[in-house]
């Protein structure tokens, strides 16, 4: 949920790594890398979802659900912690995270016709936007900005994560995944969260850039802005589900 891969520590790992590079990081191959790795979500989540809708029966994608989110975090983490890695690590990450997509979204499609493509778009056009507010300076990454974004996105984290704790002894949260007001003002509060960790994601990209830092920074990168989108569509579809469900 949180996105703890673009922050300063991360090029001082690659550093350690790799050492010094003749290739630097670019803003086209950035952008480049970012395009496959959502051709691979795409992708793998077709895949799942078409297997669903020809069988509509669950228990033939869970296997892939439950692979997908496994691998997905493996591949995560090796990403996080062996920044060099990226270039494969990263590709293995969007591969995995559309096979769980692919099922988690086919089973919100099943109940809510359309809820599906309108998610899809409402994040296509949150990060429109915010790329549009950040590059146009509306927009101001500042270190307070960033220490609220995280401090922020941190605070959700902890709260989900206690949420599928409690889960475990029959407590549940009920404005996290159910309808009514205070639910859906924190979704909504959720989703600002994820579009605003988007600016983060920009704003790293341009350091690293300025800075000169490793081509491989690419992958890293194309990855961070990866993590950051799945969490926002995924929060968009609850939301959406709660705004069907009134």
């Amino acid at each position: 949920m949180a996105n703890p891969v673009l922050n300063e520590k991360a090029f001082q790992r690659v550093d350690q790594l790799v050492g010094a590079s003749e290739e630097v990081m670019s803003l086209e191959g950035t952008v480049n890398k970012t395009a496959f790795l959502l051709l691979l979500v795409a992708a793998g989540a077709a895949w799942v979802w078409t297997r669903y809708f020809q069988s509509l029966d669950p228990a033939v994608i869970m296997p892939y659900i439950v692979a997908g989110l496994i691998g997905g975090v493996v591949a995560a983490l090796v990403t996080i912690f062996l920044p060099a890695w990226a270039r494969i690590s990263a590709p293995v990450y969007a591969a995995a995270q559309g096979l769980a997509l692919g099922g988690i979204s086919a089973f919100y499609e099943q109940r809510l016709h359309g809820i599906v493509f309108q998610a899809i778009g409402l994040t296509f056009g949150v990060l429109a936007v915010m790329l549009l507010a950040y590059r146009s300076g509306l927009i101001k990454v500042t270190d307070r900005f960033r220490m609220i974004v995280v401090a922020a996105t941190g605070g959700i984290a902890l709260l989900y994560f206690a949420s599928i704790v409690l889960s475990f002894f029959g407590v549940t949260v009920p404005f996290i995944h159910q309808g009514g007001t205070f639910g859906i003002v924190f979704s909504l509060v959720v989703v600002g969260i994820a579009a605003a960790n988007l600016a983060l994601d920009f704003d790293f990209i341009q350091r690293g850039v300025e800075h000169g830092a490793p081509k491989l920074m690419e992958w890293y990168a194309a990855f961070g802005v990866m993590v950051t989108l799945i969490w926002l569509y995924l929060e968009i579809l609850r939301l959406l589900s709660k705004l069907r469900r009134r």
